[in-house]
């Protein structure tokens, strides 16, 4: 049973990514934009981390500049897929976040100089007749990101590839400061576009029917919390190709939630799509183990 707790973990954690979108629109509903959401998220687990890590880890993330971008793409990850899911369809959503791998190779080559392989280059093309399928029109023409949900969906997976490279870059430096990176960039992205866009007139200030409603608030702040050490524990204990695939959970949790909640719905070119970039996302990890 000890040998199987790392997937459980990473299941969980999958599993609260993939069912995120629900709460999220309940909270909007009431008065709170995702993105404010987000912050009150993330703003607990960067108090516990800070807590935990010391005046240390602060002062080696003001030291290394990477360590900043880190927080930018970390953060614009988590304010594009909280604010996509929120109020696109989630399937959507979700299938062009996972064009992830897709990025993540050309970013590789950008940032570490990886060489584009045939195998790498086979992915891309796999994954881009995937999104073409997903993001087919209906009436014909060019298949482009039709609503801010998609576009969001595409940035959230760059942002995301853009993460795991500069994390992989940064191997040297300490956990703690990593883990300040990542936390403080879902407060402090999130937090600055909200609070420009409500400065602006563009979001409604965040507010809150009742104090009632802070108790599931702060119990889903909790969950993410649980869900990232849970991630920390599977991913630092199983081969980052194991990792990978198990993350795919995601995708049939947001899938099938969204299917009987009424998030978004499957037709067929959504169907070829998603199986088109899961499968360029499987390679990928297969890929990684050799």
């Amino acid at each position: 049973m000890p040998a199987l707790l790392p997937y459980f973990a990473l299941v969980f954690n999958a599993l609260v990514w993939g069912l995120s979108w629900w709460p999220f629109r309940q909270f909007q509903e009431a008065g709170l934009h995702p993105l404010w959401t987000t912050v009150l998220l993330y703003a607990l687990s960067l108090l516990v981390i800070s807590l935990s890590a010391g005046r240390r880890a602060w002062a080696e993330f003001f030291r290394h500049p990477s360590l900043w971008l880190i927080l930018l793409a970390a953060g614009s990850t988590n304010a594009a897929f909280n604010w996509a899911v929120s109020m696109g369809d989630v399937l959507r959503v979700v299938l062009l976040f996972y064009l992830m791998p897709l990025w993540a190779v050309l970013l590789a080559r950008l940032i570490l100089k990886e060489p584009l392989r045939p195998a790498a280059l086979a992915r891309i093309a796999m994954a881009l007749a995937g999104a073409a399928a997903v993001l087919w029109p209906a009436e014909g023409g060019f298949p482009l990101p039709a609503s801010a949900a998609d576009w969001l969906g595409v940035l959230g997976g760059l942002c995301f590839a853009l993460n795991n490279v500069m994390l992989r870059r940064e191997a040297a430096r300490s956990p703690q400061a990593r883990a300040l990176a990542m936390f403080g960039g879902g407060v402090l992205v999130a937090g600055a576009v909200a609070t420009l866009m409500t400065g602006g007139g563009l979001m409604a200030a965040p507010s809150l029917p009742g104090w009632l409603w802070a108790l599931p608030l702060l119990l889903m702040a909790l969950v993410f919390f649980l869900s990232n050490l849970a991630l920390q524990y599977g991913a630092s204990r199983l081969p980052a190709n194991i990792t990978a695939i198990v993350m795919l959970v995601e995708v049939p949790a947001a899938a099938l939630s969204a299917l009987w909640l009424g998030g978004g719905v499957l037709d067929t070119k959504t169907a070829i799509g998603g199986l088109a970039i899961l499968g360029a996302a499987v390679l990928a990890a297969l890929e990684r183990q050799r």
